[in-house]
């Protein structure tokens, strides 16, 4: 399962997320969308050295994000099942495969084709 995925389905809990640059975000999560951004309420942010700011929300862009801190309560056996089985990608047919075209390589060839 893709980390991402499971994110996606940690609404409703209250974790604790450290940023790159040190900042530590605690708050409830509203929603995380596919770039791993995280939408929180009820937020309390501590940059670093600094003393805590109180939001009603805030939103945390992905790649800004070293990890999350999840809390202990957490069931993990059931948020980490699959509810969809993976389908396996179907084996091309018989004969030239997928994406051969005229040469395999890069540019058009060297010299006049005859």
């Amino acid at each position: 399962m893709k980390l991402v995925r499971f994110l996606m389905k940690l609404n409703n809990e209250t974790v604790s997320i450290e940023l790159k640059n040190g900042t530590v975000v605690h708050g409830t999560i509203t929603g995380v969308d596919v770039s791993m951004n995280t939408h929180l309420k009820m937020v309390k942010l501590t940059l670093k050295g600094k003393n805590p700011v109180t939001l009603d929300h805030l939103s945390v862009r992905g790649n800004n994000i070293r990890y999350y801190i999840l809390p202990d309560s957490l069931n993990l056996e059931t948020l980490l099942v699959e509810e969809t089985p993976r389908v396996k990608p179907k084996k091309p047919a018989a004969g030239r495969p997928l994406g051969c075209g005229r040469g395999r390589g890069r540019g058009r060839g060297r010299g006049r084709g005859r």
